[in-house]
């Protein structure tokens, strides 16, 4: 029996899921991915620390490999996870600072510069990337500014999956995809971008070399051997990104498939042949990047999503979490409980989904969230109500841009991510985006997608259709109610209204409360 396992670092668990050839889940790892805080004065800055991300996931995968009767069975790993977290290591490999996670805002500054002196139009003709304030140059130009002598001393730059492989293998490289989301990598030629570079003065010597997806890096070494428990030797190729890896399980690298990705970010992906790099398509706020899948890019519109659900279950949940404790079942199954009994509307609450910023196609960094049309009849079911809607609302929104903006139309959405597990919530994005939304009987189509590319670098499986043939299972369908969908296409236009109205509110919040 052949096994391949997809390492998953996301932001909130590291896992580790081992398959067999046709999709099914064979043992599985995890481990939380800790935030840190590491300077009181600064209390927004936050970090991954990369004693932490290795540990973690080295613990993860001990878990998964002790569940199999022999990992010899393992013929290839491959890593995803989240983009743009990078940490700096020297010649000798050691880490000299902690990754500066997507949270932080740190970078506020230097995005700033980055508007003024590159422009989003010159960076999109050339990666087609949307400016995000955490995207991997900014953090670069503030260790540039701010810790210079350890910038002086870094040898390579790698971004979170390129350090999980360096761990494992020793070799420092990256993929096509987690280049993409530098800003200084250009698609059309595949390789970093000489005139960002010089532009921006952030040296190529810091970036590792790019190759595709499924390229094979090396065998697990000894070191790595002892703390994971993968046989040494085993083959450790190049993954993704997640949202991308993702994509492959579900058959979202050809044309006319449409996915929703829901998971901490809500990304809504669809397949082009080739990158589109005009000034129309950089107003609508999307990404074109290359994709995972051989000779094939991708366009898409995202936000953060579920980190927002995440905060609301942190810091009012405490009524569900005891009740899950005393009564059985988890916390969310309360919640979800009080948000589908409030009526359609949440009673007139509404909520502008932009606590980590703006994404598609409204790309603002210092938009903030809002509640609005709160009143005295307002219940704390409303509130998450409220929520859900909004992260709908900007899945419309999303949709809405790739149809009207470059001519993506479809029939329904595919959907994957941990989010889908949320019953209620699928059922409200149907009826909010007025489509039907195929929920596949996937389990864990990010590590899925990342054990894929790992099959196919070691030959188990010929390409990528071959893949998707042998592991996709259809599952649940759900379908809008027609009438609430057109109650939320008249409440979406209220939405609409909600960004441009408080835009000049939020813009002097964050100067005054999120630049200190």
């Amino acid at each position: 029996m052949d096994y391949l396992a997809g390492i998953d670092l996301g932001s909130t668990s590291l896992k580790c899921v081992i398959y067999d050839l046709t999709g099914n889940v064979v043992a599985s790892g995890t481990r939380p991915t800790e935030q840190y805080h590491p300077n009181p004065e600064q209390p927004e800055w936050t970090v991954w620390q990369p004693e932490q991300i290795w540990g973690g996931t080295a613990a993860a995968m001990k878990d998964a490999i002790a569940q199999l009767d022999d990992p010899r069975y393992i013929k290839g790993v491959a890593v995803t996870g989240m983009g743009m977290d990078g940490v700096p290591v020297d010649e000798q490999g050691q880490w000299l600072y902690p990754f500066i996670s997507w949270h932080d805002p740190r970078t506020a500054p230097q995005l700033q510069w980055w508007e003024d002196i590159i422009g989003a139009s010159r960076t999109f003709s050339i990666g087609g990337n949307t400016l995000w304030r955490f995207s991997t140059a900014l953090r670069l130009l503030w260790m540039a500014e701010h810790e210079p002598d350890i910038l002086a001393r870094t040898d390579k730059w790698l971004l979170i999956e390129d350090f999980l492989n360096f761990m494992l293998c020793g070799r420092l490289a990256t993929d096509y995809t987690m280049a993409s989301c530098t800003l200084l990598f250009d698609q059309k030629n595949c390789d970093w971008s000489e005139e960002i570079l010089s532009e921006s003065g952030i040296e190529r010597r810091l970036m590792c070399d790019a190759h595709p997806s499924g390229t094979f890096l090396g065998g697990v070494t000894a070191a790595a051997s002892a703390a994971t428990g993968l046989p040494e030797g085993t083959p450790v190729l190049l993954g993704g990104h997640d949202y991308l890896c993702g994509a492959l399980p579900v058959g979202a690298f050809t044309p006319g498939v449409v996915l929703d990705v829901t998971g901490t970010w809500e990304i809504v992906l669809a397949t082009i042949p080739a990158p589109i790099l005009t000034p129309e398509v950089q107003k609508l706020g999307v990404t074109i990047e290359t994709h995972v899948a051989r000779d094939t890019y991708a366009v898409w519109g995202g936000a953060v999503a579920s980190d927002m659900l995440e905060w609301y279950r942190k810091e009012y949940g405490y009524e569900a979490q005891q009740r899950a404790e005393k009564e059985g079942g988890v916390d969310w199954d309360y919640l979800m409980s009080e948000a589908s009994a409030s009526p359609a509307g949440a009673r007139g609450a509404m909520f502008l989904p932009h606590m980590s910023a703006a994404g598609c196609p409204l790309v603002d960094a210092r938009s903030l969230g809002a509640f609005v049309g709160l009143s005295n009849f307002a219940q704390s079911g409303d509130i998450l109500r409220a929520i859900i809607e909004g992260l709908d609302y900007q899945v419309l929104d999303i949709v809405t841009a790739l149809k009207t903006g470059l001519g993506i139309s479809h029939d329904r959405l595919i959907a994957v991510g941990g989010a889908t597990r949320n019953q209620f919530w699928m059922q409200n994005k149907a009826d909010v985006v007025g489509l039907p939304i195929e929920v596949p009987e996937v389990e864990e189509a990010t590590p899925l997608g990342a054990a894929i590319l790992a099959g196919i670098g070691v030959g188990l499986f010929k390409n990528e259709q071959d893949a998707f043939e042998r592991v996709y299972k259809p599952g649940k369908t759900y379908q809008p109610d027609p009438q609430l969908s057109s109650k939320y296409a008249e409440w979406y236009q209220i939405y609409k209204q909600l960004y441009p109205a408080l835009a000049p509110i939020s813009h002097q919040l964050y100067e005054q409360f999120r630049t200190k």
